[in-house]
């Protein structure tokens, strides 16, 4: 687990594999995109809300949340994961909430040229989510599933980001570079990959930028 000073203390980040993360900030524990395949959450701390970025099933599975959640757990999702009872809250592309003081926006997050044998895209624009987490001023960006996109030009300062790095879905190496040093985070981690080489990575990424992995 990596810890990160915020002006209003801790954040504590464990990340699981794939693109499963947790936080905690101020005794409270976000878990991101939860996946049995890689971690059983038997024995994990409760979750106070559970983020999804988007109903595939590595990234909304019941059977990965289900030891986690409690009747006082909140989800917020994206519009294809829908308000499944009342602890559900869908945020659309480009909306924004307030959940315990820390501010979450969903950010655009999709496809732009990779597609399905039948030629869709994976991941439509307008469809699932990234979200921009406020903790006191310590700004995370989730990326979801995505290429690089224009509206990444748009995002604020950001401290810590998790951006995606495997094919056919999301971005190559060439693209994840790309992104890492258009958004210019503090602290980066490469998350939903399928191999990593960490060298060469760091070598073309900006030197303000310090990968985690």
């Amino acid at each position: 687990m990596k810890t990160f000073q915020t002006p209003q203390g801790e954040l504590r980040v464990e990340v699981f594999g794939h693109a499963s993360v947790m936080f905690e900030f101020q005794g409270k524990r976000i878990y991101v995109d939860p996946w049995s395949e890689v971690c059983s959450f038997e024995g994990k701390a409760p979750a106070d809300l559970i983020l999804i970025t988007h109903n595939h099933y590595d990234h909304y599975d019941e059977k990965a949340f289900g030891p986690v959640q409690t009747p006082r757990t909140t989800f917020i999702v994206s519009q294809n994961v829908g308000r499944v009872d009342d602890r559900y809250t869908v945020l659309a592309n480009d909306e924004v909430c307030t959940w315990q003081g820390i501010e979450v926006a969903a950010v655009e997050s999709y496809n732009i040229k990779r597609r399905n044998p039948s030629g869709e895209l994976f991941h439509p624009r307008g469809v699932g989510n990234g979200y921009l987490l406020n903790f006191s001023g310590f700004m995370v960006y989730l990326a979801g599933d995505t290429e690089p996109v224009p509206e990444m030009q748009e995002l604020p300062r950001v401290d810590l980001a998790f951006l995606p790095k495997n094919l056919p879905y999301t971005m190559t190496d060439e693209e994840f570079i790309k992104a890492a040093n258009l958004i210019k985070p503090k602290y980066l981690y490469a998350y939903h990959f399928f191999g990593i080489d960490v060298p060469a990575l760091k070598k073309e990424l900006d030197p303000s930028i310090e990968l985690l992995n």
